[in-house]
C-alpha cells in the first residue's frame, strides 16, 4: 500500500510539475497592460491612495450620471457597447473594482485583503465623492449588481435609479459555476492559480457564462486573460470569493424605495432567471425584462438590444 501511495505522489508530482510547465503565468506590472486595455478616454486617478482605473464619458453638465459596476472576474470594458450608445445624451462612468481591471487590490487608506460587498459599495461612494456627484443613477452586472443595490440602501438620498443586470447578493443555487471560479476558492489549489492561468480556462469561463459561446471574441478572452494577470487580481480573486456572504443582507431590497430596472438572460445557469423574480418581488414598483436566448452578461452579448430598455428607463433619446 505504501509503495502505491509512493507512486500516486509521484504521477501527482510530475503533473503539477508539468502544469507549472506548460500554464505558469506570472502577475504583469499594470503598467504592460495600459497601452492596449487603456486608451483614451480612460483615466487614472487616485482616491485615499488608491489608484483607481475609470471613464467618464458624456455631457458633463447631466444632473444625474449613471455610474455601471462590472462583474467578478470583469472590467469596465463590459459596458463599452452600453457606453457607445448612452454618451451622446447621458454622462456614464465606469470604473474597475479594487481587485479587478486595471485598478489592482486594495491599498492606501483601505483595509487590505476586505472584498465584502458593503466595503466595494462604499469604495464606489468614494469615487462619486471624488467626482462630485451629488446624485447619480446606479447599475451593476453580478457582483456590480450587488453593489449597487449596496450603494442604494448605503445612500439612498443620493441614488435615484437603480439597474440590476443578472445580479449577486440573494440566496440562490447556481446551475453550473466557471471552473475557474471553483478552483480559486479551494485551499491549496488558489494559491497555485495565483501563479498558474491557462488560457483555456478564462476562455472556458467565459463560455459557461453566456447564451451562446459561438458569441465569444478572441478579443474577449485576451481581455480577461490578460487583466486576470494583473499583479495581485488572481489573488485578490481568491479572496472575493471567500468572503461571498450569500444572501446575508437581501432584507435591505426590501426598504429600497427608487425606481429599479431589472435585466436578465433567460439562459443564465451561473444566477438562474428566478433570482430576478425574487427581485421583482422584493424592490416595490421594479420592472423586468428577460432575453430567453442570452447569459449572464448580456449587455456584453447583445449590447444594442439590452441597451434598449436602459434608455427608456432612463429617459435618453433612441
Amino acid at each position: 500500500m505504501a509503495s502505491i501511495l509512493l507512486r500516486l505522489l509521484g504521477v501527482l508530482l510530475l503533473l503539477t510539475a508539468l502544469v507549472m510547465a506548460l500554464y505558469r503565468a506570472p502577475d504583469r506590472p499594470v503598467q504592460t497592460l495600459v497601452a492596449r486595455w487603456a486608451p483614451t478616454p480612460s483615466e487614472f486617478v487616485e482616491i485615499k491612495g488608491q489608484l483607481v482605473h475609470l471613464r467618464d464619458e458624456g455631457p458633463r453638465a447631466d444632473p444625474e450620471p449613471l455610474l455601471l459596476i462590472h462583474g467578478t472576474s470583469s472590467s469596465l470594458h463590459t459596458w463599452e457597447g452600453w457606453v457607445k450608445a448612452l454618451k451622446p445624451h447621458k454622462r456614464v462612468i465606469t470604473l474597475d473594482l479594487p481587485g479587478f481591471g486595471l485598478t489592482g487590490p486594495f491599498s492606501g487608506q483601505y483595509a487590505a485583503d476586505d472584498y465584502r460587498g458593503d466595503t466595494l459599495a462604499r469604495f464606489v461612494l468614494d469615487v462619486a465623492d471624488h467626482l462630485q456627484l451629488t446624485r447619480f443613477a446606479i447599475g451593476g452586472n453580478s457582483l456590480g449588481g450587488e453593489v449597487a443595490w449596496r450603494v442604494a440602501h448605503l445612500a439612498p438620498q443620493r441614488t435615484s435609479r437603480l439597474i440590476l443586470v443578472d445580479a449577486s447578493g440573494t440566496l440562490w443555487t447556481p446551475e453550473s459555476i466557471p471552473l475557474g471560479f471553483i478552483l480559486a476558492r479551494l485551499p491549496g489549489i488558489n494559491r497555485l492559480a495565483q501563479y498558474v492561468t491557462p488560457r483555456p480556462l478564462i476562455a472556458q469561463g467565459l463560455a459557461n457564462v453566456v447564451g451562446d459561446p459561438s458569441r465569444i471574441s478572441a478579443e474577449q478572452v485576451d481581455r480577461h486573460y490578460e487583466l486576470t494577470l494583473r499583479e495581485g487580481n488572481r489573488r485578490a480573486l481568491g479572496l472575493r470569493l471567500q468572503q461571498l456572504e450569500h444572501g446575508e443582507h437581501a432584507q435591505r431590497l426590501d426598504g429600497l424605495k427608487l425606481p429599479t430596472l431589472i435585466l436578465w438572460g433567460g439562459r443564465d445557469r451561473l444566477i438562474p432567471p428566478a433570482v430576478a423574480e425574487e427581485f421583482e418581488r422584493r424592490i416595490a414598483g421594479s420592472r423586468r425584462v428577460v432575453w430567453p436566448d442570452l447569459g449572464h452578461i448580456p449587455q456584453e452579448e447583445d449590447p444594442l438590444r439590452t441597451v434598449a430598455p436602459v434608455r427608456s428607463f432612463l429617459g435618453v433619446p433612441g
